[in-house]
């Protein structure tokens, strides 16, 4: 048995965002979470747990946009209905050339170089969340200027970034971490099934405390959706850990919690390069001095 958490939003913007903050900051995390249009412009927010989440710590997580949002409500589903209706409710998500869609349009999407099929599941990263898609973006804007030979995505989840970055840059080695064994094995099967295992490797590791990632260091691209106190504590290593001139695309931030991480990155030798929000979240893009 599963139980499904359903949230009437007012408006794409406000979808978005109740849908960022349900899949980042509520505990514990949901096994998935969808967004799909309702009558027009109306929208509808959907997430999944395994044993029943508080109702009352979602309403208050969500409190923010209490005028844009419906009151939140709590069901128990059979599992089988759980899969067919998230494969169901997640249209393909475009950010510049890259689309991430589900198995059910695989033909749809099949001859393109730019596609990636990521399943809704139990490890972070379909594309449907706002900072997952800032940072396919910066993954696309960055291909278009320039070549990257050696990438590093921290806390990889299902490996969506890692697997954008193989697709992207012709050529380059991906490293990919995270220290839940269970988004490892999602992100290994996700670059077999989109055929980029070859330049892909997944590594069980905290940050980059692997000796692989160390060796491997410096890296022309750091990829790095978590949250702001990881990122903040991770300044410093991640400075030696690039090369200069090198990019770190961090994601993950509430707007409000985007300039304490840039001035953090800023003393530790970094200059903003690009910075972008949707629906309360902010990527920054920065270049390493």
């Amino acid at each position: 048995m599963l139980f499904k958490l359903r949230v009437g939003a007012a408006d794409l913007a406000a979808g978005r965002a109740a849908a960022g903050i349900i899949g980042e900051l509520v505990v514990p995390a949901p096994l998935a979470v969808t967004l799909f249009e309702d009558a027009p412009p109306a929208f509808v927010v959907e997430a999944y747990w395994e044993a029943a989440p508080a109702l009352d710590a979602i309403a208050q997580a969500l409190a923010g946009l209490a005028t844009k949002l419906g009151a939140p409500s709590l069901v128990a589903v059979p599992e089988q209905n759980w899969v067919a209706l998230s494969q169901a409710a997640l249209p393909p998500i475009r950010a510049g050339r890259l689309v991430v869609h589900a198995g059910h349009d695989r033909l749809r999407f099949a001859t393109q170089r730019h596609a990636l099929e990521i399943e809704a599941g139990e490890a972070f990263g379909t594309g449907h969340n706002a900072t997952t898609a800032l940072c396919l973006e910066a993954v696309d804007r960055l291909a278009r200027a320039r070549r990257f030979k050696s990438v590093l995505d921290l806390g990889c989840g299902s490996g969506v970034l890692a697997i954008a970055a193989a697709r992207s840059f012709p050529g380059v080695r991906v490293l990919a971490v995270d220290n839940d064994p269970l988004a490892t094995a999602v992100a290994r099967a996700n670059a077999r099934l989109n055929r980029v295992a070859g330049s892909v490797r997944v590594l069980d590791a905290m940050g980059f405390d692997h000796a692989l990632v160390r060796r491997a260091q410096p890296f022309d691209l750091v990829l790095a959706n978590l949250l702001p106190n990881p990122l903040i504590a991770l300044a410093p290593r991640m400075r030696r850990a690039i090369a200069p001139g090198g990019i770190a695309v961090l994601s993950g931030l509430l707007d409000h919690q985007a300039r304490e991480v840039r001035a953090t990155y800023a003393a530790a030798g970094f200059r903003l390069v690009h910075q972008r929000s949707r629906a309360g979240w902010t990527a920054l893009m920065l270049a390493r001095r």
